[in-house]
């Protein structure tokens, strides 16, 4: 469906049952809502699954390419308010989580649960602020198609690159479809993102992370400081995964998303 959230127009689909306990996924950077389809099909079968294309992805309005994580929570926020959502429960993975982590820092009350997935909490340093620059010029140089090729070899293990080329074929072509703008326009939004470290102890509803054994994007041990800072939290590390850890072992992934939703409180 397409909604108009802070005079954008955004793509949203549900699943399950209307009456379930609400479950938003948020998807990374720069894929689609596409990327959870593994999960809302599961989740789905006991709670109401919904994903949505962040602005400037997938099937969302693109506007004009000035975002920031910040409007990404008001989008979110508002989302929940347009759907009259009862405290969903939040899942989101790499920029998804940034979202999530700010999201909870400024109105944890509106939610019941968190799952933070290959995310960090930390704000970029310099060196991956001027990494994200270079990709500000690159992308406006070599296109989306070419930029894709390229990504998708920072964020699967080189065992999902060689022996699940359709996982990796799907990603491509959902960052291949991206304008060049977003891609623009969320390096920038991603750098300039909140550190939202301050706040982890502060959270008191139950929170699950999840991450790639070989995540070299946001590494475990950046999991691990999120975990040992955020009372109550539980962590698992996905064996045979990098960034992308509900695609690489979605059985692993679903099944300890789905312990963890069965333990929150309806």
């Amino acid at each position: 469906m397409d909604l108009l959230i802070n005079g954008a127009h955004i793509f949203c689909t549900e699943h399950g049952s209307s009456s379930g306990v609400p479950v938003i996924f948020l998807h990374g950077f720069p894929f689609s809502s596409a990327m959870w389809e593994g999960q809302v099909e599961t989740v789905g079968k006991e709670y109401r699954a919904i994903i949505y294309d962040l602005r400037g992805h997938g099937s969302s309005e693109v506007g004009d390419g000035q975002y920031t994580i910040e409007g990404h929570v008001d989008d979110l926020l508002a989302l929940i308010t347009t759907l009259k959502l009862d405290r969903p429960v939040l899942v989101g993975l790499s920029m998804g989580g940034y979202i999530v982590l700010r999201a909870l820092e400024r109105a944890q009350e509106r939610f019941r649960g968190a799952v933070l997935c290959d995310t960090r909490s930390e704000a970029d340093g310099n060196e991956a602020k001027l990494k994200r620059f270079t990709v500000v010029s690159a992308i406006k140089r070599i296109g989306a198609e070419a930029f894709a090729k390229e990504f998708v070899k920072g964020i699967f293990t080189a065992e999902t690159l060689q022996h699940k080329p359709d996982v990796v074929d799907r990603i491509k072509a959902v960052i291949a479809q991206t304008s060049p703008l977003s891609i623009a326009g969320t390096q920038l939004a991603l750098a300039s993102r909140t550190d939202t470290t301050a706040a982890l102890p502060s959270l008191k509803l139950p929170v699950l992370i999840l991450v790639g054994d070989s995540d070299q994007t946001t590494p475990p041990s950046a999991a691990r400081s999120m975990h040992d800072a955020i009372q109550g939290s539980e962590l698992h590390i996905v064996p045979g995964a990098a960034h992308m850890s509900n695609l690489e072992n979605p059985a692993f992934f679903n099944e300890r998303l789905m312990a963890f939703l069965s333990r929150i409180p309806r």
